[in-house]
């Protein structure tokens, strides 16, 4: 892959991601692996102390390590070399109040899923960011896999006909037992409906998958019937989820997210069917995509391969025979990002390009699906219409490209 062209290194800051935290280390990696990014401050945790130790090992200057974003935000706002974005890391119900401190100060955000516990604070954040020109992405980043975006071109220029019907799963097993009683990082904060939200699941694994489907497919929930359970006896969220779709286009889909999958490691599959072809592919073999035709042929795409898209290619770092993985997709994310925030600082156009980048609008339509999946299941299951945020065909230079999802 070519990385961003940059005249110099952007920095970051980072909220969250501390001693332990897998995520932080993710979001680092990929920042590192093109050279692209350089963290320059923080806030890695609540105390203060044990914040400030801890990035003295990420070769942060202690005068950068603040005690709260707030002060982070308006400090790093006012310096000549003041972070060129923020990266929120904290637990589900921290989102909001974070991001919207950086936004409002002018920088940009990079923030995990959920955006916020509800739709209303998302709506505001990406109204916040318009208004400051700053720019919001969420990182789903299965959507930077090479033969994701492989996929998706392949259903926009119509090489699998109309598009049917879509299965997708994000199904984990890893809280197949109370893992929230012991000493499982994550667990105890994603379990608790304070934190995580009462669809803690939905929140946590299907705004992932409602995102691929939605990136691969380039269709918007019309529709939404679902169910939700709770499993593990005692558990305080729902741990399971059974949604039926109704798309635009009148394709259907079902969508399965879980953490109580027993044996699953992580779980992630889409299969799409189209009235020409159908193609599936697999998180646990990422490299691959598997597009078969009525006679059950099945072709089999390989990442690095050139018969594959410009799109799939450019983000393929290692070449044909080289398997790539979840930090290189990582790092394709913030590659595209690169681009964008590299543009807004050098005062030229961004590029523009038909998939690219999950921002705040996908972020907000994760948080609106989740409370129509709650909305479903409390009254019964009902088919009810959904009323998502419409992902705008020409963005905005705050929102820069799009989101990756045609309108």
């Amino acid at each position: 892959m070519t990385p961003a062209k940059v005249r110099h290194r952007l920095s970051a800051g980072m909220v969250g991601g501390g001693a332990g935290a897998d995520i932080g280390k993710t979001h680092r990696a990929a920042m590192n692996l093109d050279g692209t990014y350089e963290l320059v401050a923080g806030v890695f945790g609540r105390d203060h102390t044990a914040s400030s130790q801890f990035a003295t090992t990420l070769g942060v200057s202690s005068d950068r390590v603040y005690r709260d974003p707030a002060e982070m935000a308006a400090a790093e706002a006012a310096r000549a070399d003041g972070i060129d974005v923020a990266v929120i890391v904290t637990p589900n119900d921290s989102h909001y109040a974070i991001a919207r401190e950086f936004l409002a100060a002018g920088i940009s955000v990079v923030c995990e899923k959920p955006l916020t516990l509800d739709a209303a604070q998302s709506r505001e954040l990406v109204a916040v960011a318009d208004a400051s020109g700053a720019i919001l992405a969420v990182p789903h980043c299965y959507s930077a896999y090479a033969m994701v975006r492989q996929a998706a071109r392949m259903v926009r220029d119509g090489d699998l006909g109309a598009i049917r019907f879509i299965a997708v799963e994000h199904a984990s097993g890893w809280a197949a037992t109370a893992v929230e009683t012991g000493e499982h990082p994550g667990a105890r904060w994603r379990t608790d409906p304070a934190v995580g939200g009462r669809a803690s699941v939905v929140a946590d694994l299907g705004t992932h998958a409602l995102h691929l489907l939605r990136y691969i497919s380039g269709l918007e929930p019309t529709f939404v019937a679902a169910h939700l359970d709770t499993l593990v006896p005692g558990r305080a969220v729902y741990d399971n989820a059974t949604v039926g779709l109704d798309l635009t286009d009148g394709a259907r889909a079902t969508l399965w997210a879980s953490m109580v999958a027993t044996g699953n490691p992580h779980g992630l599959r889409i299969r799409v069917f189209g009235e020409h072809a159908a193609l599936e592919w697999d998180h646990h073999d990422p490299g691959r995509l598997r597009v078969r035709d009525h006679s059950g042929t099945e072709t089999v795409l390989v990442e690095g391969s050139p018969r594959l898209s410009d799109d799939a290619l450019r983000l393929s770092r290692a070449g044909l025979g080289h398997p790539e993985g979840f930090l290189e997709a990582f790092a394709n994310f913030y590659a595209d990002l690169a681009e964008a925030w590299t543009a807004r600082r050098d005062g030229v156009p961004p590029p523009r390009r038909e998939l690219s980048y999950p921002t705040g609008i996908d972020g907000l339509i994760g948080v609106e699906f989740v409370e129509a999946v709650v909305d479903s299941h409390s009254r019964g299951g009902a088919r009810l219409p959904t009323a998502f945020t419409p992902v705008p065909a020409d963005p905005a230079p705050s929102t820069l490209e799009t989101s990756g999802v045609s309108a």
